[in-house]
């Protein structure tokens, strides 16, 4: 069996981590194979000037489709909401933290107005306008190490990360702040893992046993309300489903570049309405683009 991987720290720390899983319901030898994205080539731009669809992601997916690997490991909020006809989410492990958190050598809010906070994200962006209007803004892309570093060498005051990240890579020591969901409502799917094959694969019921029911329902609510709007990485939307045994509950933000909050709402229900409650999300926030 072989995985498909990007080639950062994290992506293989992640494919390691699903291939140690793996192993223990197998025989059979499996091996990690590093493929380059278009995303990891393209460091100059922030995502969202860029055509986000597929960026992390094309790639590894051709390789599937041509059989050079029988499965790939993503980042689901990298994953877009629409695959190749030919593939699918098999599973979707149990979500590690779905929050963002503040890297710095100061707390948050201990912030003066001439902060410079280093982010590629327009989500990230919008929420820090939201909190704190005047600090500067810097773009920052490269991986995780690589921001630390820029932050460490004081090139920037601080820089919002994913804490799924860190805590995979066991950098938590540079954890300054963790935000609260509604502080800085986190992208769909963030924290969780995505584990793509052909629909047409004979390893399929072997992978989908590392499937988290109540992590798949949460991650489809979310990711089904982006869905609905079509909108990608181009709206600083944010959108988190929390489920407890039988229900879920849906909250999703969206603000404008300014940081202004246009519309968040709450919606709750049974956790096999998941899809149907991220399409209802999506439908009420459609209305405030």
């Amino acid at each position: 069996m072989i995985i498909g991987t990007r080639g950062s720290n994290l992506a293989f720390t992640q494919s390691e981590y699903v291939k140690s899983s793996l192993s223990k319901i197998t025989k059979e030898e499996i091996n990690l194979k590093i493929i380059k994205t278009k995303g990891d080539k393209i460091l100059s731009s922030q995502l969202y000037n860029m055509d986000s669809k597929g960026l992390f992601t094309k790639e590894l997916d051709k390789a599937l489709l041509e059989e050079e690997i029988d499965l790939a490991v993503h980042s689901l909020k990298d994953v877009p909401v629409e695959l190749d006809d030919d593939l699918e989410i098999v599973a979707i492990p149990k979500r590690e933290s779905p929050n963002d958190v503040f890297v710095s050598n100061y707390n948050w809010d201990e912030l003066e107005d001439d902060a410079t906070i280093g982010t590629s994200s327009l989500r990230r962006e919008a929420f820090c306008r939201h909190h704190k209007k005047n600090i500067k803004l810097k773009s920052l892309r490269g991986n995780i190490n690589t921001r630390i570093e820029k932050v460490a060498n004081n090139e920037i005051t601080g820089t919002v990360m994913a804490e799924a990240g860190l805590k995979r890579l066991r950098l938590t020591k540079y954890i300054k702040n963790r935000f609260s969901i509604k502080d800085m409502t986190p992208a769909a799917g963030q924290g969780a893992l995505a584990i793509v094959s052909r629909k047409d694969s004979i390893k399929k019921e072997c992978i989908a046993k590392l499937n988290d029911p109540i992590t798949f329902q949460e991650t489809l609510a979310e990711k089904t309300s982006l869905k609905e709007l079509g909108i990608g990485c181009q709206w600083p939307l944010g959108s988190f489903a929390k489920g407890y045994k039988d229900k879920i509950e849906l909250f999703t933000i969206l603000l404008n570049k300014k940081g202004e909050i246009l519309k968040e709402i709450s919606l709750k229900g049974s956790l096999k309405e998941s899809e149907a409650i991220g399409r209802e999300a999506g439908k009420i926030i459609s209305e405030y683009i």
